[in-house]
């Protein structure tokens, strides 16, 4: 879930860094932000399969490369590679509580 979330804000701040680049950067720049924004967009609807986690991380890679059309994007994607990498340790650690719980409460419940 805190995965997923990253990317819906990824997509949502490339369609602001396409509005700064329609003003000041070449038309390449735009298809490469559009190619991002939708990369961010499928991957994030694929979270439950391999690919999408694989389109998640070519998405952050990605969006730092941005940062040669929209040098802001350097430092926007840097953060957003760090949330991408939070998001992905917390929501394992997140997991494990909950088998753990679910374990617990299936002990439990078949030893009374």
């Amino acid at each position: 879930m805190l995965a997923r979330s990253v990317l819906i804000m990824e997509f949502l701040i490339i369609g602001f860094a396409l509005l700064v680049a329609k003003d000041l950067s070449t038309k390449n720049s735009l298809y490469f932000g559009a190619l991002i924004a939708l990369l961010a967009f499928f991957s994030s609807g694929l979270l439950k399969f391999k690919v999408g986690w694989a389109l998640g991380w070519l998405t952050q890679i990605l969006l730092i490369a941005y940062g040669f059309f929209i040098p802001t994007m350097f430092i926007l994607g840097s953060l957003f590679l760090g949330l991408w990498v939070a998001a992905i340790i917390l929501g394992r650690k997140g997991e494990a509580a909950k088998a753990a719980h679910i374990a617990k409460a299936e002990g439990s419940d078949s030893g009374s």
